[in-house]
């Protein structure tokens, strides 16, 4: 099931295959953001922190996650939440062609 995104402040969104190679865990993410149960949200390879209301927090944490390894955009990216009330945007990760039975391969642009 997709996760929502708030509409007035960011989300981090991170790749789980890459936060989990780095050995890290929610309470290691607990130790940048005192987060609630709905801040740290997890749904297949996905996992969604936030929304983050303190900006200088997302910014330590970015660099937190860079020092473990992972790579801004690869691995993790900031979905800056400056969205208009009205429009409401999920996120998940892609399906796989062969489970959904679309097989082609799309050529590279």
């Amino acid at each position: 099931m997709p996760l929502s995104l708030s509409h007035n402040a960011p989300t981090l969104i991170i790749r789980r295959r890459a936060f989990e190679q780095a050995q890290l865990t929610r309470e290691s993410v607990d130790r940048w953001l005192n987060l609630t149960s709905e801040e740290f949200r997890v749904e297949g390879g996905v996992i969604a922190v936030g929304p983050i209301y303190d900006e200088e927090a997302l910014g330590t944490l970015v660099v937190a996650l860079e020092e473990k390894g992972l790579v801004y955009f690869d691995d993790m990216i900031e979905m800056s939440g400056n969205l208009p009330e009205w429009l409401g945007v999920w996120i998940g990760e892609e399906k796989n062609r062969e489970a959904t039975g679309d097989s082609q391969q799309q050529a590279p642009v």
